[in-house]
């Protein structure tokens, strides 16, 4: 019974990734199915960046530790540890780690991040 009512989530589903960052997925589509929302830790790593992107979800981020970047309609916007930022679905942004250290962080989607709606400017 208790199993319908709760879900602790203790192997979470490692993305493979290409530039370095760890994303582990505890709730969403790769890790449990949840299209309604995704729930990851992940680390970047010193020197990290993403292609600018128009994601069709709300983003929230919550920095544990380190800096992160994110160039939101041109402004720089720089978050620390304790720190946290909405960005509102539909949004053209950047995400990046310029700095020496890696940056941890907590990200949550709304609805759930998917690649197909993350629409990305690759270079």
């Amino acid at each position: 019974m208790k199993a319908e009512k709760y879900h602790i989530q203790d192997n979470p589903f490692r993305v493979p990734t290409t530039d370095g960052k760890t994303i582990l997925e505890h709730f969403g589509r790769a890790s449990d199915g949840n299209s309604d929302i995704s729930i990851a830790h992940m680390i970047a790593p010193a020197g990290w960046s993403e292609p600018f992107q128009t994601p069709e979800f709300d983003e929230y981020t919550f920095v544990i530790r380190g800096k992160k970047q994110f160039i939101i309609d041109g402004e720089t916007i720089v978050l620390e540890a304790g720190q946290s930022i909405k960005v509102a679905k539909n949004t053209r942004l950047q995400y990046s780690n310029p700095f020496t250290e890696p940056c941890e962080y907590i990200a949550i989607c709304r609805p759930a991040f998917s690649m197909e709606s993350v629409n990305r400017e690759d270079d």
